[in-house]
């Protein structure tokens, strides 16, 4: 069984900072739970083009407002508490923060702790 505090987990290398967001990254992929949980705060005003090319995401918000823009389709849907999103085809996307969001996340495959969005917005392949 694992047992983690998000503000223990804070105060340590589990908490990932980068522009427009940070993480704190509650399962990791060498907790051997086959994805990653993190709790995830979007600031307010930032807009995030993303595009996780290796991985699967599942998005839950539980507080703030905003949107996520899918740019296949074009479709802008908000995001409040509550609105949970799946990205089942390795979406490409833009996450914008009206007011900042609290969002609780899992990713498949895991991420291992440290990483952040490359260029193209995603985050790199899996490693074994």
């Amino acid at each position: 069984m694992i047992i983690r505090d998000v503000d223990s987990a804070n105060a340590t290398e589990r908490r990932v900072v980068s522009e427009g967001w940070e993480s704190c990254r509650l399962l990791l992929k060498d907790d051997n739970m086959g994805f990653s949980f993190h709790i995830t705060t979007i600031y307010e005003g930032a807009e995030l083009h993303l595009h996780y090319k290796n991985h699967f995401e599942s998005v839950y918000c539980i507080s703030g407002e905003g949107s996520i823009e899918d740019l296949a389709t074009g479709e802008v849907h908000p995001i409040k508490p509550g609105v949970m999103y799946g990205l089942d085809k390795h979406d490409k996307h833009i996450l914008r923060a009206t007011k900042e969001m609290k969002m609780a996340c899992c990713f498949n495959p895991p991420v291992s702790g440290q990483e952040v969005h490359d260029e193209s917005g995603a985050y790199p392949a899996a490693v074994d």
